[in-house]
């Protein structure tokens, strides 16, 4: 490393035509300068600048190095101006780890800034699993609920609704609850924890704990939405899953009066220092989409 400043300060000797001029540009003394330039000469072995009292002239050796260091300063300058295109522009290839529920929104939400930004390349990693982000070089993962402890940095995007659903087919046979208790324990799908969550009643503030024991276990949620649709029970989702559902009938809100709590949506990245501008905008633009989704209160009776 300081043999390249070195060189960098050898090729401003030689742009600038003399060593007082050099050290003005750099904000050095000349007999720093000057001293630089003995070491390099001493350390390469060869002289590298006849000097006089008037000029400095280049010997045939030192005229190849000046050559050789504009060559590797050029190069440092484009890794510089690479390295300050991506603070600012996007750029490159954006990996992005997601949950499979998100697939249908990553369009919406991504789409137009893709459009807008051709040098940009998008990689999907679609999973309900928690992926080891440095293995698998993932630059951004979409993570809901509660985060394991990590190094990674988690930035709170904002919340979903939990909606209890169910087919118009499992109504006709068990009829609307208008209590969480009174929907089997068997008849819950997905996952065991998530009906066991407190729901508490919008208006008494009255809490449930409601068990569940489901005959269908899944951690994948588009499965569920699917089971939940064929008829097979009571899922919750989140209002990201079921509002295109709900809105052509295949699916009915349940227990309008009841509230679980959201769940929280996670922009995690494995770096903790200064994002690139495709993770920065990215973020962003997640965060706006999920900002249009509706709360409760839009769709409650």
């Amino acid at each position: 490393m300081e043999n390249f400043r070195r060189m960098a300060l050898f090729a401003q000797v030689v742009q600038h035509g003399s060593m007082s001029a050099a050290a003005r540009a750099l904000g050095m003394s000349t007999s720093a300068v000057s001293q630089q330039l003995r070491t390099l000469e001493r350390e390469a072995g060869v002289a590298l600048l006849h000097r006089s009292t008037r000029r400095l002239a280049l010997t045939d050796v030192g005229s190849r190095y000046y050559t050789a260091c504009v060559r590797l300063l050029d190069a440092a300058g484009e890794a510089e101006a690479e390295l300050s295109a991506a603070r600012h522009a996007p750029s490159g290839e954006l990996r992005l780890s997601a949950p499979l529920g998100m697939a249908d929104h990553i369009g919406p939400a991504l789409g137009g800034w893709l459009r807008d930004n051709p040098q940009l390349r998008l990689y999907l990693h679609f999973e309900d699993g928690w992926t080891d982000l440095v293995q698998a070089r993932i630059d951004l993962a979409l993570r809901f609920g509660r985060l394991p402890d990590s190094d990674w940095m988690a930035q709170r995007l904002g919340v979903l609704q939990r909606w209890p659903c169910a087919a118009p087919e499992w109504l006709q046979r068990h009829g609307a609850p208008s209590d969480p208790l009174q929907v089997p324990a068997s008849d819950w799908l997905g996952l065991a924890q998530v009906p066991g969550l407190a729901w508490r009643h919008r208006v008494s503030g009255q809490e449930r704990q409601v068990p569940a024991h489901p005959r269908i276990v899944s951690h994948n949620q588009p499965a569920v939405r699917q089971l939940c649709e064929s008829g097979l029970g009571v899922a919750v989702l989140t209002c990201l899953d079921v509002i295109p559902l709900l809105a052509d009938g295949r699916l009915v809100r349940l227990l309008p009066e009841w509230a679980l709590p959201p769940l929280p949506v996670w922009a995690v990245t494995p770096h903790r220092q200064t994002q690139p501008a495709k993770v920065r905008q990215a973020i962003e633009l997640l965060g706006d989409h999920l900002a249009q989704m509706p709360d409760a209160a839009d769709t409650c009776g």
